[in-house]
């Protein structure tokens, strides 16, 4: 089982759970624990079964950069295969200018990996690229055991670790897409007859309905497009939701920061540290998809919200992209993006290219961007000063041990949109409430007290701006005036 991260409260937190303990100790229910062995030695009373994780056997083709940037890949692929809970094996990489069209690493490694499969006793192989319908199948017909490729094996993670309803909603909707155009009949499946099924009658169609009618797979087209269209409603249904909670923020002025990265590069880590906010934290890919947005308050009393999204992943699937947009405009519609960044990852530039890509797909390349270098608790000094001459904006933190937050807390704060009207007003003693929604959602310069009520020098927004218009007279009165 592996290690898992544990968020250290500030001395002067009052929040007990911070890390998602009780979602952490669901998800870990039901694991089995390596080493020990479930295969039955006593064979002769009972039927002989195995029961084990996936044995699986990687294969990937490098076509271009270096020979580390293809280990990389296959490394990080190995990861994946962990975290959807698989035992891996065997790693194997193909040099070749590009994937071969029919087998995807040749004919000829064919043979190469059939023979290692068998020696391997693997039963799954995993490829680190999207293969098309021919690949999938031409590959498990050599091999004899089930192929998978990059793009199946994250739908799977996102559709053990989707909690929510909108999560689950997002990640069926990208699972049919993309078993839509690979969906292919088995031996006799395909000649297999519905008889009419859903046009009322029994297995024969009824009279009159008699006859071929549609084949098994046909029908399951048929009902895959009817749960996709329906599916594609409630995420829109959802994403109106969404865009009405914007919208009221908007209207409070309150500045959105989205923290964005590389999955497990300690995006939820960093936001239990700054807020509190309890967040699952597993030291696995996509431990966390579904987004949580919490309140934060500026040095000087200002609100902004803090939002954890879903990590990004090099060739992130792009059904998982699509499903998830409404949730990946969180981002888009922020002031500030937080970007978090792995100091510990063997290729922290590739991290950041993929994160970056993935921000323009949805449009927040155009954001203002604060690049955060996390984990440097576990980052050894040459490789944190290498990074520093990188990246010399970065702020360099560790969300385990709380190095450096405040710094980036201040950091935060220096990024985030300043109120653009300034106003001096004298507001009655009645009127406590506008003074805390001046707080609230403004930045106060100065505040004194006079007989005729509390006299604010702030920023504030256009639209608080004109609620205190009929008390900026009664300042100009008091001769203190905008000068």
């Amino acid at each position: 089982m592996r290690d898992q991260e544990t968020y250290v409260p500030y001395e002067d937190d009052e929040l007990d759970a911070t890390t998602g303990e009780f979602e952490l100790s669901e998800r870990q229910a039901l694991r089995r624990v390596p080493g020990l062995s479930t295969e039955l030695t006593d064979i002769t009373e009972v039927e002989y079964r195995q029961l084990r994780l996936e044995r699986v056997v990687l294969v990937g083709v490098w076509t271009e950069g270096t020979q580390d940037d293809a280990e990389n890949s296959l490394t990080e692929l190995a990861a994946l295969a962990e975290t959807a809970g698989s035992q891996v094996l065997e790693g194997l990489i193909q040099r070749r200018n590009r994937p071969d069209p029919a087998t995807y690493i040749g004919r000829g490694k064919v043979d190469d990996l059939g023979a290692v499969v068998l020696h391997t006793g693997a039963d799954t192989v995993i490829c680190d690229g999207e293969l098309s319908p021919s690949q999938l199948r031409n590959l498990e017909q050599r091999t004899k055991v089930k192929v998978v490729d990059r793009t199946a094996l994250i739908l799977d993670i996102f559709a053990q670790h989707a909690k929510s309803k909108e999560g689950k909603a997002q990640v069926e909707l990208a699972q049919l897409e993309y078993l839509l155009p690979r969906l292919r009949g088995w031996g006799e499946t395909l000649s297999r007859q519905t008889g009419g099924s859903g046009r009322g009658g029994g297995a024969g169609g009824g009279v009159g309905l008699r006859g071929p009618g549609e084949t098994k797979l046909e029908t399951d087209r048929r009902r895959i497009r009817t749960r996709i269209s329906r599916l594609r409603r409630e995420i829109k249904g959802m994403r109106t939701v969404r865009q009405t909670k914007r919208a009221r923020r908007s209207r409070n002025a309150v500045p959105a920061v989205a923290i964005a990265g590389y999955t497990n590069a300690g995006k939820s880590s960093l936001l239990n540290r700054l807020t509190g906010a309890g967040v699952l934290v597993e030291n696995a890919l996509f431990a966390t998809l579904d987004p949580t947005t919490r309140r934060a308050t500026t040095s000087d009393g200002r609100l902004y919200t803090l939002s954890d999204t879903v990590g990004f992943v090099r060739h992130l699937p792009h059904q998982i992209v699509e499903a998830f947009r409404s949730t990946l405009e969180e981002v888009a519609e922020a002031d500030l993006v937080v970007h978090v960044v792995d100091g510990t990852h063997p290729d922290p530039e590739e991290q950041v290219r993929a994160v970056r890509e993935v921000l323009s797909e949805v449009g927040a390349d155009r954001l203002p961007e604060l690049l955060v270098v996390n984990k440097t608790d576990a980052t050894d000094s040459e490789t944190l000063l290498r990074l520093k001459r990188l990246w010399p904006e970065a702020v360099f933190v560790s969300a385990h041990s709380g190095r450096g937050v405040d710094g980036l807390r201040e950091a935060i704060e220096e990024r985030l949109p300043r109120p653009a009207v300034e106003v001096r007003a004298v507001l009655p003693y009645d009127r406590g409430d506008l003074v805390a929604r001046v707080h609230r959602q403004g930045e106060v310069l100065s505040a004194s007290h006079l007989a005729e009520g509390t006299l604010l020098h702030v920023r504030v927004g256009e639209a608080l701006a004109a609620e205190l218009a009929p008390y900026a007279a009664a300042a100009e009165h008091a001769g203190v005036g905008a000068r």
